[in-house]
């Protein structure tokens, strides 16, 4: 079960109360949060998801409670309930979880109007909630907590710098594994140890995409032997003990590539990536992010094969807000971190991508990540 390290109670009472707060202006009586990164963020413990219920009920006014089947509570002993001024209600098998929630929310008074469930609740347990809240609109959580978690305060940034950082060793290593006559699955398997070797509690994800499989965006890996003169993708993250992710882009070439049109193409795709970077600042849109990096690889004439949006936003999630992408008009704000990641991907023949986390400053931006962005080119 994942919980956040040196808990501060003081950060962790200060996001409850926020998110109460938030509901309330929301027009949403409380929210309900289920195991996951919501219930890591104001608890500091992810939990896991089960088919009994184990739920935060956050009313908007009111006490909140962490309702828990007893024999999962002693995964939550790390919380410190009583300093947070949560109640826990623990229940057994033969009561039934959702009519305890509901119970908990009519002690507030007033009745139910609205109740904001996790996004990522499971439909098992959305469905007998709105069973037994049958007065209740359902509403989703997430826009009334993506306020609260796109901004990062001190502590998150610096658990994404450590992660960066930790990334960033892995592909200072990569010659040790990407060499020619290796399979993708042989050199994943090792990036994926490295992963955890420099400082991740886990590699989450591990994408090796040699020659035309670079062409696949969220290749992973395969059995194909990598060969002289391949292009190779290779996009890989993971959490540190804080729980923030990782999550960095960069391209290989072994030997001279033995695509004649590779240095011109990443040319394009390098000066675009750094084009997008240039315009983060407070106050820049999100979508004329985008349209920096997208614009000028459209310019080039590969528009077409640039199929993703520009960046995602990471912290507890990999991908959360903010997403920069085409015709997003969020306006950009100091704690925002996300990628920059443009690609060009050329179906059959191979594929590129360069990504950065960065994170918008008070008067600018700070890039996580700190490789060469060149193609890196190994020995063949």
């Amino acid at each position: 079960m994942s919980t956040t390290t040196a808990l501060d109670v003081t950060a962790l009472r200060a996001r409850l109360d926020r998110a109460a707060s938030a509901a309330a202006s929301a027009g949403v009586d409380a929210l309900l949060v289920t195991p996951g990164s919501d219930l890591r963020y104001l608890l500091g413990v992810a939990g896991e998801s089960f088919e009994r219920l184990t739920c935060l009920v956050l009313p908007a006014s009111g006490t909140p409670v962490l309702v828990v089947p007893k024999l999962e509570q002693p995964g939550y002993a790390a919380v410190p309930t009583d300093d947070l001024g949560v109640e826990v209600a623990a229940w057994v098998d033969g009561e039934d979880p959702y009519r305890l929630v509901t119970d908990l929310l009519g002690r507030q008074g007033g009745g139910l109007r609205r109740v904001a469930v996790a996004d990522m609740m499971p439909a098992l347990h959305v469905l007998r909630l709105r069973d037994s809240q049958p007065e209740a609109d359902q509403v989703l959580a997430g826009p009334v907590l993506r306020e609260l978690r796109m901004r990062k305060d001190g502590a998150e940034i610096a658990a994404l710098r450590a992660a960066g950082e930790a990334i960033d060793r892995v592909h200072a290593r990569m010659a040790e594994w990407l060499r020619v006559g290796r399979t993708e699955a042989e050199v994943g398997a090792d990036v994926g140890a490295a992963i955890v070797e420099e400082g991740h509690t886990e590699a989450a994800f591990v994408v090796v995409g040699s020659g035309p499989n670079g062409a696949s965006p969220h290749h992973a890996l395969g059995d194909r032997v990598i060969e002289p003169g391949d292009v190779v993708v290779v996009d890989i993250g993971g959490p540190v003990a804080e729980g923030y992710n990782s999550d960095c882009t960069r391209t290989y070439a072994l030997g001279e590539p033995a695509q004649p049109d590779v240095a011109d193409t990443y040319a394009v795709l390098l000066d675009a990536q750094r084009a997008a970077v240039r315009v983060v600042h407070p106050g820049a849109i999100a979508g004329a992010v985008d349209a920096a990096a997208r614009d000028r690889i459209a310019a080039a004439g590969f528009g077409e094969y640039f199929i993703h949006r520009t960046g995602h936003g990471i912290g507890l999630d990999v991908h959360e807000e903010p997403y920069i992408g085409a015709g997003s008009d969020l306006e950009l704000r100091p704690g925002m971190a996300f990628s920059v990641e443009p690609g060009i991907y050329l179906p059959g023949r191979w594929g590129a991508r360069i990504e950065d986390i960065v994170v918008v400053t008070e008067d600018g931006v700070q890039p996580l990540n700190n490789r060469p962005h060149e193609l890196a080119v190994l020995p063949a």
